[in-house]
């Protein structure tokens, strides 16, 4: 079974036992956060699209480490003035485990009887003859 949730502005796809980087939670590590915004859940075959949510679902995970990103220089420079800048910067994220996806199983479905049309009962009654 797997999911995919919006959670820090961002769409993520979850299975039980993945490990995801996301943007930063407010809860400590060990903590265990819900996200209730699943927007599709699906299990083999069957998939269930939410409109715009699935009710009723939801993911579960465990924050395993609240850290910051890699540095990144971000530099700004006029020519030919002698400006330049430079900043860096490191971004917070949250590494969570999930450890369950709940509600809104999807279902396969049965595969449609064919019903004979006029054309297909004509066709059979003429290779009788």
């Amino acid at each position: 079974m797997y999911a995919v949730f919006k959670t820090g502005g961002k769409q993520y796809r979850a299975a039980k036992g993945d490990k995801l980087k996301i943007e930063k939670l407010d809860a400590a590590e060990g903590d265990s956060v819900e996200f209730s915004d699943v927007l599709l859940v699906g299990e083999g075959d069957g998939v269930k699209v939410g409109t715009p949510l699935v009710s009723g679902s939801k993911v579960e995970a465990r924050v395993l480490v609240q850290a910051k990103d890699k540095k990144i220089d971000v530099i700004k420079f006029r020519r030919r003035q002698n400006y330049r800048r430079t900043y860096g910067h490191r971004q917070e994220f949250s590494l969570v485990e999930i450890t369950g996806i709940t509600g809104g199983a999807a279902k396969k479905k049965a595969a449609a009887k064919k019903t004979a049309t006029k054309a297909d009962k004509a066709e059979q009654e003429a290779d009788k003859e």
